[in-house]
Formats: structure tokens, C-alpha cells, sequence
């Protein structure tokens, strides 16, 4: 009886409690927002507004799918290619002993390919070459035969099959004439190259190449179009008088805050997405297209993406609220896109180039073009921490005055209807 008491008490207990709480997610507790200033709840509920509108919108799906199909292609059809090389057919003229079939196939594994030995006589060999029914001819193990000469920028299968038989062949032929004991022969066989070491620390040129020129693609894609869709959801609130109901409710700049925070967190989200999905289907796939991708490339890549939109989504939020219809659009994009352009540019001509000048390594420095250089001299190897850091800095401090500036624009011309607003007019008003 007793231990039937107690369970009845802990169970009320655990109900009293369940309802307590209940009452309590009911009512929500009333927090303390103001150590936040301007930046407080209204801006999460815009900037969810806004990630809810961009996540839910055809563009942003059928544009994110657009991509990841163009990413897989880029990097699947390499593979396919690849893995689809025919075996080449080596023509036989004379005897080739063993130990040197054993070293046509070893030079064939080195080019990714294999052989299929076809003996034949002299003048069969040399009509089977011009048809095309032989890749390659080895006369009595001393001689390599081809169709037509090979051009040292030649990569086919076939120019590296034939590079390397030669050369094998060659100090094959070689080690016989020096009448080396069979342990000569074998320690040279199996002799290695000598270790090379460099003062400074590098890596492949092309892997560099390769990953800076995706990232280069990336910022320049994202920015030109989540910066574009910023001054387009501006104008669109203040073209339709939406805007009015908006400030009712909250600040322009929390309004502005959490626009701009939400379409950057829908930015940065594909973007992270593109570079995993990237990732992981290359490594699936066994596609060395980001082969030697450092992670502290990607890091820089991703973080230049925010620390750009950061800077320019202001700008673009202030030249929308100056628009008035939506065939302003371009006359407004065009001027502010021009830094986007010319950095993309020079961010080009530094990876074709492999060296960036000083005027590059200064581009690094200024907010406007730092998003694109800076990125590349990561990948060069070409830039300290404490210059990227100071970077970062510099791009921070600007980006709060880019940002203060937009929002006194956006909170004198937003309400302005019937004309486009001229910028010397608004900051005329600010003045007085």
C-alpha cells in the first residue's frame, strides 16, 4: 500500500511538472533583446523570411540542380574518358624475347593502358600501321615504328605507350651492350631517382591552377547573383508599396540587416554545397580534377564568398531603394558590377600566369577586388597568414562603413516613390 502512495505521488508530480511546462512553451518567455540594439529578433524573422522565399523559389532549385549537373559533368566525363582507352595493339616484327614483352607491358601500365602483341613480318607490319590495325611496331626489339611522327604536346595513349617503350627499350638495350653481370643488371633495374629538395614549400601547378580557377568561378557566379537578387528584392518591396506595411512593424535597418543576412546565408549554403558535392563525387569517381585541393583553399574560397557579398550586398541594397521601376535594374547593376568584372579579370590573368604581379598582390588589399585576388594568392602559396589576416581586417572595417552609409540611403529613399531618387539628393537631405 505504501509503495502504491509513492507512485501515485511521483506521478502526479511528473504530470504537475509536464503541465507547468507546457503553460510555459505556451506562453514563450519574454527575453531581453535590447543589449542587441537594432539587430534584434525582427531581423532572424526577416532573414528567414527571406531564406524561406529564396529555398522555395523555382530560380533558386532549378539553379542549383542546373549546376550540380555541370559539376558532375566537369568532373565524371574526364573519368569516362579515361576509363574507356582501347587496349594498343603492338605489331611484332622478329624475335622479342620475354624480358622485353615483360617491359612493353610495364611501359603500357604507365600509360593507362594496355597491349595485345600481334607477330607479324616487316611489310604486313608497315600496311597494318597505315590502316590503322597496329598502333605501333617493334622491329627485332631495336626499333619503334609509328604511323606518324609524335609531336612532343602529344598526350594520346598511344604518344605515351610509345614515349615510354622507347625509353625502356632504349637502356634496355643499353645495359645489354655494357655486358653487365646479372646483378649489375638487377641493381640498376631497380635503382630509384635521387630525392629532390626545394627551399620553398609548392605544390602541382596544375592542381593550383585547377582549384583556383573553380573558386575564381564560384565568387564570380555567386556575387554577380545573390548581390543581383538583393537590389532586385529591394526594388520589388518598394515597387509594390510592400515596403510601407514592412516599416511599420520594423526598422530599415533591421529590415535591411536581415534581408541581406538571409539572402548571404542562402549564398553561402549552395556554395557549400557545390564544393561537397564536388568533393565527394570526385573522390567517388577517382577524378583527379581537385586532386591536390588543399583544405585552407576551400576555406579561403568560402570565406571570401561571405566577406565579399558582405561588402557589395549594402551597395546593391542601397541602389535599389533608389530605383523606382524594374527596368532601372541593369542601368543600376551595370556600374556596380564593373569592380566584380575587373577583379575577375586580373584574378584570370594571375592564374594563367602562375606569378602575380605587385599590382595583383595590392588588388589583395582593397575591398572591392580582395574577394577574387586574395583567394588566388592562397593558392599560389603566395601570401603570409598575417597578410591574409590583415586582408580580412581591412575588408571587415570597410564593409561596416559600406554598411552604414547603404543603410541612411536605404532609410531616406525607400519611401520615395514616383521617380527614380538621384544619390546626390539623398545624401543633400542627409546633410541638412
Amino acid at each position: 500500500m505504501k509503495q502504491a502512495v509513492i507512485g501515485v505521488v511521483v506521478v502526479a508530480v511528473l504530470v504537475l511538472r509536464l503541465r507547468s511546462r507546457a503553460k510555459r512553451r505556451t506562453a514563450g518567455p519574454k527575453r531581453n533583446w535590447s543589449w542587441l540594439g537594432p539587430f534584434t529578433s525582427d531581423v532572424a524573422l526577416v532573414a528567414a523570411r527571406e531564406m524561406r522565399e529564396r529555398f522555395r523559389g523555382r530560380i533558386f532549385r532549378v539553379g542549383t540542380l542546373l549546376v550540380l549537373a555541370g559539376v558532375a559533368a566537369a568532373i565524371v566525363i574526364p573519368t569516362l574518358d579515361k576509363g574507356t582507352s582501347q587496349p594498343q595493339t603492338v605489331g611484332v616484327v622478329g624475335s622479342l624475347p620475354a624480358p622485353l614483352q615483360a617491359i612493353v607491358v610495364s611501359s603500357a601500365e604507365s600509360a593507362d593502358t594496355t597491349v595485345h602483341f600481334e607477330s607479324v613480318n616487316q611489310e604486313t607490319a608497315y600496311s597494318d600501321l597505315r590502316s590503322g590495325q597496329l598502333d605501333l611496331v617493334i622491329v627485332a626489339g631495336r626499333e619503334v615504328v609509328v604511323n606518324k611522327p609524335i609531336a612532343s604536346t602529344d598526350t594520346s595513349t598511344t604518344a605515351e605507350l610509345v614515349q615510354a617503350v622507347a625509353r625502356q627499350l632504349g637502356v634496355a638495350e643499353a645495359v645489354a651492350a655494357a655486358h653487365l653481370t646479372p646483378a649489375q643488371s638487377s641493381a640498376l633495374a631497380s635503382a630509384g631517382a635521387l630525392p629532390v629538395r626545394s627551399l620553398q614549400p609548392g605544390k602541382a601547378k596544375g592542381a593550383t591552377h585547377t582549384t583556383s580557377l573553380i573558386g575564381l568561378i564560384l565568387i564570380f557566379v555567386m556575387l554577380s547573383q545573390y548581390n543581383t537578387w538583393t537590389l532586385i528584392g529591394v526594388l520589388e518591396e518598394k515597387s509594390s508599396r510592400v515596403i510601407e506595411v514592412l516599416l511599420a512593424t520594423v526598422r530599415p535597418i533591421q529590415l535591411l540587416t536581415g534581408k541581406v543576412l538571409g539572402i548571404g546565408l542562402v549564398a553561402f549554403a549552395q556554395a557549400s554545397l557545390i564544393v561537397v558535392f564536388a568533393l565527394a563525387l570526385a573522390k567517388s569517381v577517382g577524378s583527379d580534377l581537385l586532386h591536390g585541393t588543399a583544405p585552407v583553399e576551400i576555406v579561403s574560397t568560402l570565406a571570401w564568398l561571405l566577406l565579399g557579398y558582405g561588402f557589395y550586398c549594402w551597395v546593391y541594397a542601397a541602389a535599389g531603394s533608389l530605383a523606382q521601376r524594374q527596368d532601372q535594374v541593369q542601368s543600376l547593376a551595370f556600374p556596380l558590377s564593373l569592380p566584380i568584372i575587373f577583379g575577375y579579370i586580373m584574378a584570370l590573368t594571375a592564374v594563367g600566369s602562375g606569378s602575380p604581379s605587385t599590382l595583383f598582390k595590392v588588388l589583395a588589399y582593397l575591398p572591392p577586388t580582395a574577394p577574387f585576388a586574395m583567394p588566388v594568392l592562397v593558392g599560389l602559396d603566395a601570401v603570409t597568414w598575417w597578410e591574409f589576416l590583415a586582408s580580412v581586417l581591412i575588408s571587415l572595417v570597410c564593409t561596416v562603413g559600406v554598411a552604414r552609409l547603404a543603410t541612411s540611403i536605404y532609410r531616406r529613399a525607400i519611401l520615395r516613390t514616383g521617380t527614380r531618387v538621384k544619390l546626390r539628393e539623398v545624401v543633400t537631405s542627409g546633410a541638412r
